[in-house]
Order: C-alpha cells, then structure tokens, then sequence
C-alpha cells in the first residue's frame, strides 16, 4: 500500500512538473492584424490549430526546413501580404529556440 501511495505521488509531481514546462513554453493563440491566429512555442512543439495529422506534418516541415520552403512561392495569393514564400503560412518569425506559427496556412 505505501508504495502504491509513493508512486502515485511520484506520478502526480512528475505531471505537475512536465504541465508546468508545457505552460511555460507556449504562449496562448493570439489572433494578428490579419485575422490569422499565431502561437509562439519552443522549437520542436505544434502550435494548437496545426497539431493533427497531415496538417501537423506540414507545420512541422515547414519548421525544420527553411531552407527548401524559401524557395516554393506562395500560391493562395497572399504575396500581397507580405509572404515572400510558402513557409510565411506556415511560420511568422522565428528565433534560435522558438518559432511563431501562423494559421495561415491552416484556413
């Protein structure tokens, strides 16, 4: 029964800890002057309006590969924007450890 008590309250402060990280490193979805929705998280996470499935993957590539997406034009017309490529539907702006995503490509 004790160890059953034991890790039980391991495992309560293990989650309390790892929910406080997650907190911690996301801001909430915010929405800019383009009516997009944008959310800053640490590199290597998803933002909330493109965590599921084939979409998840595009953000996440467009993430991990400026390189390739800089070249690829946008084709929704959003040039007049701002958006010099196809990655700026995807990704806002970006700083060595976190990334600001933009809805964008997910409407």
């Amino acid at each position: 029964m004790t160890r059953t008590l034991v890790a039980v309250g391991a495992g309560l402060v293990v989650g309390a800890v790892v929910a406080g990280w997650w907190m911690a490193s996301a801001q909430e979805v915010t929405v800019d002057s383009l009516g997009d929705r944008a959310q800053t998280l640490a590199r290597g996470r998803l933002p909330l309006f493109g965590e599921q499935g084939d979409l998840g993957r595009l953000y996440a590539f467009a993430a991990e590969n400026a390189d390739v997406l800089k070249w690829i034009p946008c084709t929704c017309g959003c040039g007049a924007l701002g958006h010099g490529s196809n990655r700026a539907c995807y990704v806002k702006a970006e700083t060595p450890s976190h990334v600001t995503f933009t809805s964008h490509a997910a409407t």
